[in-house]
């Protein structure tokens, strides 16, 4: 599987891409290509211009990690994209949408108003086929989508962000569309994530159960540790210092304080726009 990132906050010296808070990455497994959120904006676009292996005509899958808006509102260009190649005549597939059910709720945060996806599911699937899945979704035979977490511990996942609004009623919003990817390599997993808003220990930890894979090769994406409490950076810290994955790449909604404490207990790598990672197949 390669791993390339489109979007994150960072960019790397001497790559000249450009960066966003948000978060997209084209993975690639075999002859799928895979395009796992879509940021803010047409950032991914214009980064993946400037890529020559990255072709996002060419794309099986649009995978969204959860309905917020810097990992959904880049499906507006995305849109763009597509119906130009409609009208220009220019080769491309249909991608399937794949996400859970509750990803587009209408989701508000205070005075922000708005925070959830601005394209409704009826206006993509003109473009796109559309799945939405509680239960894990196999793209391939290594890869797969991680469906609805299981949230077991105690430490993560414990306060909403916003409200999210269905059948005209406000309640909390703990992101229950939250998901991730998960790919069996020979060396064991690799999960990625978007924000992690489930809690990166319960997305880990349903990975292994669906995969029936205890190793965990690389934990790549958002840790949702910003400002994080105590008690949720402790959990998180034991949590991966008992794993012990080979590498960790923690980016996007991971604040320095908790790459520093992370850094103490497992190998954790630098990521950012441009980054490509590369993991053995079978």
């Amino acid at each position: 599987m390669k791993l390339t990132v489109l979007v994150d906050n960072n960019t790397l010296i001497d790559h000249y891409f450009y960066g966003e808070p948000g978060a997209s990455y084209f993975v690639q497994d075999g002859d799928t290509a895979v395009l796992f959120d879509v940021g803010y904006s047409d950032v991914f676009i214009r980064n993946a211009g400037r890529m020559p292996h990255v072709d996002l005509l060419d794309v099986d899958f649009v995978i969204l990690s959860h309905g917020h808006l810097d990992h959904t509102w880049g499906l507006v260009p995305l849109l763009q994209l597509y119906t130009e190649a409609v009208i220009e005549n220019v080769a491309h597939k249909q991608p399937t949408l794949v996400a859970h059910p509750a990803v587009f709720r209408t989701k508000t945060l205070g005075d922000w108003g708005e925070i959830g996806s601005i394209v409704p599911p009826e206006k993509l699937s003109g473009h796109f086929r559309l799945r939405f899945s509680n239960d894990p979704v196999w793209l391939t035979d290594r890869l797969v989508f991680l469906g609805e977490i299981e949230r077991r511990n105690d430490f993560e996942a414990r306060s909403p962000i916003g409200k999210v609004v269905e059948g005209g009623l406000a309640e909390d919003d703990y992101l229950v569309d939250d998901s991730a990817l998960a790919y069996q390599s020979p060396e064991g997993l690799v999960i990625v994530t978007g924000c992690s808003h489930a809690g990166i220990c319960n997305i880990v930890e349903q990975a292994r159960r669906i995969c029936r894979e205890d190793r965990v090769l690389d934990v790549v994406g958002g840790f949702h540790l910003l400002n994080p409490s105590e008690e949720q950076l402790q959990g998180t810290l034991d949590y991966m210092g008992k794993l012990q994955p080979a590498e960790v790449h923690a980016c996007h909604c991971t604040d320095l304080e908790s790459k520093i404490a992370l850094s103490r207990v497992v190998n954790l790598r630098e990521l950012g726009v441009g980054t490509v990672l590369e993991y053995g197949g079978f």
